[in-house]
């Protein structure tokens, strides 16, 4: 999946290649990732497009297709949720604070963070 982020996500391929049900599957995946295969995709596919938003050499709308996303209205939805900003905002913004660093540890200090909802959050731990 993180090699093939912009490929569509096939759950029933990825359960039959781990021997398992896809509703095993998915639930197993999560319990070890802690997000579902859908999300773990969408978070790749948004750290990818921070990295061609910061090149700044496409339009918002082609980072949308290159990512695998179909959906522009989806897509910036999704990065403004998990970046806190729109994609053209990122893109505009300088990020000068990257320059000089390798692509591989740019990548971990920007890597989106999905926030839990409410009904996400460990037990035992309050609401608000």
């Amino acid at each position: 999946m993180d090699r093939d982020y912009a490929e569509p996500l096939d759950v029933p391929r990825l359960a039959g290649l781990a021997h398992m049900s896809p509703g095993h599957f998915q639930r197993s995946f999560k319990e070890a990732f802690g997000e579902t295969p859908y999300a773990h995709l969408m978070t790749r596919r948004i750290e990818r497009a921070q990295a061609l938003l910061r090149l700044g050499e496409l339009s918002v709308t082609e980072v949308c297709m290159v990512v695998g996303c179909t959906s522009l209205g989806s897509f910036s939805a999704r990065f403004t949720e998990l970046v806190g900003e729109t994609p053209s905002a990122y893109r505009a913004r300088t990020h000068d604070d990257l320059r000089g660093i390798p692509g591989c540890i740019a990548k971990d200090v920007t890597r989106p963070v999905r926030n839990r909802s409410v009904s996400e959050k460990p037990a035992g731990t309050s609401a608000s």
